[in-house]
């Protein structure tokens, strides 16, 4: 049974996403409009995940708000409902392993075509959280706060969020130390003290510059290098 979605807190009930870029493209003759948004870019552990969703041109559900807007459990009542709603929807994620051997660019692009892999229709126009376009295919529209201005882009934020929390809640079962259930894998004090004591786990990235400072033995940490060479 899926959850009923709370009422909206009013702080949040003028900040509902649009879709005039949307609508723009669909009037133009464009069919798949793909909205995309990426989570775990700036944890410490976990896969770097990319939320990719399709929204029906004839149909809308409403309380979708950037994901980063809504608590917990507000997302977790909507997810069910985005992708009962959407056309298409997917996720895509690349591992804390993959993350350090191809740099965060790299592993964010990879993320993005294991999604479009699984979306199964082809984007003819991608919207893009951000100003860079990790897509990488056809035509694209970037958007700086994209996930409070289109409401594809604000739905795959939360599929995208709720899907890699729920894959850091289950690491908590195994590394029960690091506080994965409420950081999420992110930068907290209580994952800086447990680092600090015991090291890295095998979901941890190593490549961060921060590891160098962990008194553990084992692989190295390293810096990652600015550059970027491209996968794809």
């Amino acid at each position: 049974m899926a959850r009923s979605v709370p009422k909206l807190r009013p702080s949040l009930r003028s900040s509902a996403p649009r879709t005039d870029i949307e609508q723009g493209l669909w009037r133009d003759g464009v069919q798949t409009v793909v909205g995309f948004d990426e989570v775990g870019k700036g944890a410490w552990a976990g896969p770097i995940t990319v939320g990719a969703v399709v929204i029906p041109q004839d149909s809308r559900i409403y309380k979708i708000r950037d994901s980063k807007q809504l608590r917990e459990t507000e997302r977790e009542a909507l997810v069910d409902r985005i992708t009962g709603w959407a056309t298409h929807w997917a996720v895509g994620h690349a591992s804390a392993e993959e993350c350090d051997a191809l740099g965060m660019s790299d592993a964010q692009r990879l993320a993005t075509n294991r999604a479009i892999e699984r979306l199964g229709v082809h984007p003819d126009h991608s919207l893009v959280d951000g100003n860079w376009d990790f897509v990488g295919r056809g035509a694209t529209t970037t958007l700086v706060k994209g996930d409070r201005r289109s409401l594809s882009i604000a739905a795959a934020s939360i599929v995208a969020k709720v899907t890699r929390d729920r894959m850091m809640r289950a690491e908590a079962v195994s590394y029960p130390w690091y506080g994965f259930d409420s950081n999420k894998g992110y930068p907290s004090p209580d994952h800086r003290a447990a680092l600090r004591a015991i090291g890295p786990s095998t979901v941890h990235r190593r490549s961060w510059a921060y590891m160098q400072s962990i008194p553990w033995t084992g692989i190295k940490g390293c810096e990652e290098p600015d550059e970027h060479p491209t996968l794809f």
